[in-house]
């Protein structure tokens, strides 16, 4: 590809605002392709719209119409009612809870600091942000952790065993009657994410566990353009909020997580939920054979308790994806062998769950293969079919995965005693 071609510009834009004009050479000189924005009204997220920029740019009308185009239903009764969104987050910030908000890392300092920096600056008046840094091979982390606890209410904790879940464990143990709030260290929160959380947890006081959607921060590449079309990280749920727990189990069961119910990156516990189902599993997530889903199970867990996650999209965090297609490809192998190591430590768990699940399976087969299933109705033609055949790749294996990251957890947790 051109480096003279940039796919998709990424807006964030404000009904209540002037809307802008999109340049099709961008100040670095770049030509832009698309537009992707993000569509506002009083910072509530109302949905998004991906808008071709024609040779001359495209002018502020033409976004307009595309925008009432695509969101106009959903558009038209927020306009009627005002800035009544950001009159009831004034009033939830009286009484906001302390949160604390977490960031797993391991030798990315450039990318910590700026979410970092992202987190010092939320409009939120009770806060702190704990740092796990995981079997770090440098000093950079901690530098720059110190470097912004100068500036902001910033701690930092070593966990010197590697892997995801470790860390998770180690920031849950650390951390007791708090409500914790994950982000990756590869995001950048939203001035007024920690205020949405707030919101969810004011207006869904059976909440366990609160999720909030994730957007791209970037779509410099192709790579990043395709994962947006697999779903993102928020697998293309949209802006409209929703509950899922045992009134939901007649349309989304807790054993299938398509659509999905949360995800890793943007999500909020309530103190003690994470000890209730068994803390997080160190067989799976980064780090190790599985390399991922230790939230997936966790969330499936709470759910399988009786417990009520909330998608609260107004909560938002940006993403930067892997700009590659040889990370793109890691990616959708990783998120195979994840998913389907967690459905094996969940049935060595909890055996009698074969059942319900050998139900569901020709549903979930139907959704990996068939067309305009959630899974492939937002893949476009340009989009590599080797990357569906890489996920599937992983999910076969997925139960060697397991069990080889349980044989190294039990191995390191004999070798402390």
């Amino acid at each position: 590809m051109s480096t003279t071609v940039l796919p998709a510009v990424v807006l964030d834009v404000d009904l209540a605002q002037t809307l802008p004009a999109v340049p099709a050479v961008q100040p670095d000189g770049r030509r832009a392709e698309q537009a992707w924005v993000l569509v506002r009204w009083h910072t509530e997220p109302l949905g998004t719209v991906l808008v071709d920029v024609p040779e001359n740019g495209l002018e502020s009308t033409a976004l307009s119409a595309a925008i009432e185009a695509e969101l106009g239903d959903v558009i038209r009764p927020k306009l009627a009612r005002g800035d009544e969104f950001l009159a009831s987050r004034r009033k939830i910030l009286a009484t906001a809870p302390h949160i604390t908000v977490v960031i797993c890392t391991r030798e990315h300092p450039e990318m910590l600091a700026q979410c970092l920096d992202s987190l010092i600056a939320q409009n939120y008046p009770g806060f702190r942000i704990l740092v796990v840094d995981n079997a770090p091979v440098t000093d950079a982390t901690e530098k720059v952790v110190r470097a912004a606890a100068r500036r902001g209410p910033v701690d930092y904790l070593l966990e010197p065993r590697a892997g995801l879940s470790y860390a998770r464990n180690a920031a849950t143990k650390a951390a007791p009657g708090q409500i914790l709030a994950w982000i990756d260290d590869d995001e950048v929160a939203d001035p007024n994410w920690l205020a949405e959380i707030a919101r969810a947890l004011h207006d869904h006081p059976e909440a366990d566990v609160i999720s909030g959607v994730i957007v791209p921060a970037e779509l410099e590449t192709r790579a990043q353009i395709w994962f947006e079309q697999f779903g993102g990280h928020s697998k293309g749920r949209g802006f409209t909020p929703d509950t899922f727990g045992p009134h939901t189990a007649h349309r989304q069961s807790p054993l299938y997580p398509l659509p999905p119910f949360a995800t890793g990156a943007n999500m909020t516990f309530r103190p003690g939920v994470i000890e209730r189902i068994g803390m997080w599993d160190t067989a799976l997530g980064a780090g190790s054979p599985a390399m991922g889903s230790e939230d997936t199970l966790a969330f499936t867990q709470v759910l399988l308790s009786g417990g009520t996650i909330v998608y609260q999209p107004s909560a938002v965090t940006r993403h930067y994806h892997r700009r590659d297609y040889q990370g793109l490809e890691k990616q959708m192998v990783g998120y195979g062998t994840g998913l389907v190591a967690a459905y094996t430590s969940l049935l060595m768990k909890r055996p009698g769950l074969i059942f319900p699940l050998l139900r569901l399976a020709p549903h979930a087969l139907r959704d990996m293969t068939g067309k305009d299933t959630p899974r492939t109705a937002t893949l476009r033609d340009d989009f590599p079919r080797e990357l569906l055949s890489a996920n599937r790749r992983g999910m076969l294996a997925g139960p060697r995965a397991y069990l080889k990251g349980r044989r190294a957890a039990t191995r390191l947790t004999e070798a402390r005693k």
